[in-house]
């Protein structure tokens, strides 16, 4: 199938072998939501002279947001006051629990719980209570309320506990904000490196207020790409897709959690994140930051992540520096069967597209992954 301008208004459609022709479409000043044909989830598509990503919509009052924002930063603050004092003490200290969840991946059934989860979460809590009692929370460690809210709070007080009870800094507090399903305020708080990550949409995400920008490379065949660990890819589907991803890229990396997307979000040399079976809280903050900083970050299959779209989109969140290393990634992630060996070669030879050229790299980049897969997977 080849892609196609829309005669609504200048749309790109990005894709190769799975390219939807738009239909009708919302426009904003630099992005677009696009009806699917099957009335499914919207899927965004640049327009072309648009800065190229994947931004949530603008909608909402900006003094507003700014208000909501310094109230997430109290929040982290609290967080914050919870967590250090554990940090690097014993077992006995920590209080150390493994809370056992079914149905879900080897590295997510069994995963470790501490004082400091629970108390941070109970102190942020608080203060949403306290502060906006109308809105909703969604907790790692004490559940959700009001998830129908048109605000919804979402936290994660540890998201990398393994690292936090074994001394090693990579991991981080993320604190979302939802408006009707959707993240429009996010942060990554590190509390021992004094590192906070805040996105808020429509707005350049910053670090300990300082703007940030992703700093990729255009092809997979350069990428570093992290992952928390293999083990969080079931056996089956999710694994034979992740070890496409990891023969694609340059170099896989394992263990920095959040701290990933911070790094990618940062311009600080990683390019890319793919990850599997992620609970809501481990993703909803990480969507602002990236858009904010000019990357994408969707499901697997180039869906928003938004609480809506949890059920559907498995958990699976594909983080990228730019559209071209995204749309590759994207290919990848779809095929219906294993790439063979001579495709994943043609894969890591495509030439770099530059992607800040009218914003159409996703159509060029999915033009060519295209026609390899009709080359050699067919």
């Amino acid at each position: 199938m080849r892609p196609s301008l829309s005669r609504s208004g200048g749309l790109v459609v990005m894709a190769a072998t799975s390219a939807i022709f738009l239909r009708q479409a919302h426009h904003s000043d630099a992005f677009a939501y696009v009806d699917l044909p099957d009335g499914g989830v919207p899927k965004i598509a640049n327009k072309i002279g648009a800065s190229p990503s994947y931004p949530t919509p603008l909608l909402l009052d900006s003094e507003n947001l700014e208000i909501l924002a310094a109230f997430a930063n109290q929040l982290a603050d609290a967080a914050r006051k919870e967590i250090i004092p554990y940090w690097r003490q014993g077992r006995q200290v920590l209080g150390q629990q493994i809370k056992v969840e079914e149905d879900r991946s080897l590295f997510q059934s069994a995963s470790p719980v501490t004082l400091a989860d629970r108390a941070a979460e109970r102190a942020m809590r608080e203060l949403i209570t306290e502060k906006f009692p109308d809105h909703g929370i969604y907790g790692e460690e004490y559940g959700i309320k009001a998830a129908d809210a048109d605000w919804v709070w979402v936290l994660d007080p540890i998201d990398g506990t393994r690292s936090f009870i074994t001394g090693k800094p990579l991991f981080g507090t993320l604190i979302a904000l939802l408006h009707k399903g959707t993240p429009v305020i996010g942060i990554i708080d590190q509390c021992v490196l004094n590192e906070r990550w805040l996105g808020i949409v429509g707005k350049e995400s910053t670090l300990n207020e300082i703007p940030i920008k992703t700093d990729g490379v255009i092809t997979l065949s350069d990428a570093e790409m992290y992952s928390t660990t293999p083990d969080m890819f079931e056996h089956g589907d999710a694994l034979t897709k992740f070890d496409a991803m990891r023969g694609a890229v340059r170099t896989p990396h394992y263990g920095a959690d959040c701290y990933a997307y911070a790094l990618v979000a940062s311009g600080f040399g990683a390019d890319i994140v793919v990850e599997a079976d992620l609970g809501l809280y481990d993703y909803c903050a990480l969507v602002p930051i990236i858009e904010g900083a000019g990357g994408i970050i969707t499901d697997w299959t180039g869906d928003r992540l938004t609480l809506f779209n949890h059920e559907k989109s498995r958990g699976r969140v594909l983080a990228s520096a730019n559209p071209s290393l995204h749309c590759q990634a994207l290919e990848i992630l779809n095929m219906q069967t294993v790439p063979s060996d001579e495709l994943t070669v043609a894969l890591r030879s495509i030439p770099p597209q530059r992607h800040n050229t009218n914003g159409i790299t996703p159509l060029i980049c999915g033009v060519m992954i295209g026609e390899l897969i009709a080359q050699f997977g067919q």
